[in-house]
């Protein structure tokens, strides 16, 4: 049996730009009706016309969703498709600053993993911070704070005044390090283990070992970011109107002139 061809072959239907990314044709209307894709000529019958503009504007979504995940890469499509790019670019800053505090906080972590395998760690002169404090700095609710310490993941003092909880420079540093795992997909119970181990032990064994796996999935984020701006930018120069070339008149017009 032969497959039946669009007449113009520029136009292709939904099953078309899906095959080639192992998606439904379902998916690809979808992607349509939620603004990931720009609108689709219509057929008289109500048969969706997608072009090679639509096949950039898939590529370039399926791309951005690997480093910045689904919720950032819709709102970057929308934008583009409603010709708000400095919109499109503002989400794509605030994902490289992610990436960037991420990959600060992981410094700070395997710093503190060398101060671990050493003797003594050096005498620190911080003082405790409140809950509240601590929520700020890592850009949580206290109440995920309170979920951590019920899941063992950190062990707060009391002032003995108040009886509030109060964090001292190693439950800071092990609260870091718990939203640096819990970013990179570690369940409480695991983040829980590993510092459970390196309290007790003194073991840093297993968080190196997370931490080497998070360096990893910092690096494939960071290409992904790479390998979605290219797509990203071919779809936005596929979208862009083609120069008008100028007439024999308007030529020497502007000559004349």
């Amino acid at each position: 049996m032969t497959a039946t061809k669009p007449s113009n072959p520029g136009v292709r239907r939904p099953v078309d730009l899906a095959r080639g990314h192992g998606l439904s044709a379902q998916a690809v209307r979808n992607y349509e009706r939620e603004g990931v894709l720009p609108p689709a000529e219509r057929t008289s019958n109500g048969y969706r016309r997608f072009t090679e503009v639509h096949a950039k504007a898939l590529s370039a979504y399926l791309a951005l969703i690997v480093g910045h995940g689904y919720a950032a890469s819709g709102d970057i499509m929308r934008a583009v498709n409603r010709g708000e790019i400095d919109t499109a670019l503002r989400t794509i800053d605030q994902s490289h600053t992610l990436l960037q505090r991420d990959r600060e906080t992981l410094d700070v972590v395997e710093t503190a993993v060398v101060a671990l395998t050493g003797t003594k760690p050096s005498p620190q002169r911080r003082e405790a911070v409140p809950i509240s404090v601590l929520a700020h700095r890592l850009g949580l609710r206290p109440a995920t704070l309170r979920k951590w310490e019920l899941a063992g993941v950190l062990r707060p003092g009391r002032d003995p005044a108040t009886q509030h909880r109060v964090y001292s420079p190693d439950d800071v540093r092990d609260a870091e390090l718990a939203h640096l795992l819990r970013r990179g997909g570690y369940r409480l119970d695991h983040i829980a283990g590993v510092l459970r181990r390196v309290r007790d032990a003194g073991g840093a064994e297993p968080l190196a070992t997370s931490l080497r796996q998070w360096r990893q999935r910092l690096t494939e984020r960071g290409r992904a970011m790479l390998t979605g701006a290219a797509r990203l930018a071919e779809y936005v120069e596929a979208c862009q109107p083609p120069a008008r070339a100028l007439t024999s008149d308007a030529k020497t017009t502007t000559l004349s002139e």
